[in-house]
């Protein structure tokens, strides 16, 4: 028939090159060894009772709480920045949203003295909250959630940024046409649209404010019950306990995975 499209061929699928299999294999058991070392040498007849000591429930305890904090803090900052920078044009947008991704490859105990510097006691805005307020943020649990937010925040931003840049602008203008403010389209119309990949953010945030350990111990140091998360725990277990270091480093590798596993569709969706 004239004009018809070519049939496409199906697609082969040939050997493997060894060329490519072999360091596949390597990088792969690279990566899901040290991971499986945790399993095989974690001491499952007593991973009940170390679980349950004072100490790991802390730790634990004050790891969720922290955590859950810094991401509540994140969303109130983190989405009003994210939707400034997909919706509009300002000069500098490109140097700005560099400087949001800096936490993301920045050492986090560099993250961690550059809070210092700027909320410890003699920082730049560290004496003036002291002297105003008597708020002393260094060293405390609220410190915690200061240094959690920083190095987590880039990962609900990115999110969010993206997911209204990927949204249809013409349910907002077809709100605004009917009368709707800027608010009001905002609060039902975009936060719902982006509700997908908002919430894909905020889990992000949640897990990597989980794990921070490096600008923890830097700016809010390793006092147990106030300070010390789940991996300042494992820190300071490694030195004493092996056995409960590897209790504690599998159970944030439980919810590494288990979030991961979660988000696979969203983030790793295979064709």
């Amino acid at each position: 028939m004239s004009g018809a499209l070519p049939a496409v061929a199906p697609r082969r699928r040939g050997r493997v090159p060894a060329a490519l299999l072999i360091p596949a294999g390597l990088g792969l058991l690279f990566l899901v060894l040290p991971l499986a070392g945790l399993v095989v040498r974690a001491p499952w007849t007593t991973l009940p009772q170390r679980l349950t000591a004072p100490g790991a429930l802390t730790a634990l305890r004050l790891s969720v709480q922290t955590a859950t904090l810094a991401t509540l803090f994140c969303l109130l900052l983190g989405v009003p920045l994210a939707w400034l920078l997909a919706r509009v044009e300002f000069p500098g947008r490109r140097l700005v949203r560099a400087l949001v991704t800096v936490p993301l490859v920045l050492p986090p105990v560099v993250g961690g003295v550059a809070l210092l510097l700027v909320f410890g006691r003699r920082g730049l805005l560290g004496g003036w909250l002291d002297a105003t307020f008597g708020v002393t943020l260094p060293f405390t649990t609220a410190g915690v959630v200061l240094a959690e937010a920083f190095v987590a925040m880039p990962f609900l931003v990115i999110a969010v940024e993206g997911a209204l840049r990927a949204a249809d602008h013409r349910y907002e203008e077809a709100a605004a046409t009917l009368g709707a403010g800027r608010w009001t389209t905002f609060t039902h119309v975009t936060l719902p649209l982006v509700a997908p990949g908002l919430a894909a953010g905020a889990v992000l945030c949640w897990a990597r404010a989980l794990g921070e350990f490096g600008a923890t111990i830097t700016f809010a140091g390793n006092y147990p019950g106030r300070t010390q998360t789940m991996p300042l725990a494992v820190y300071l277990a490694l030195e004493t306990d092996l056995e409960s270091a590897i209790v504690l480093s599998l159970v944030l590798l439980i919810v590494s995975v288990g979030i991961l596993a979660a988000l696979r569709d969203r983030w790793m969706a295979a064709p």
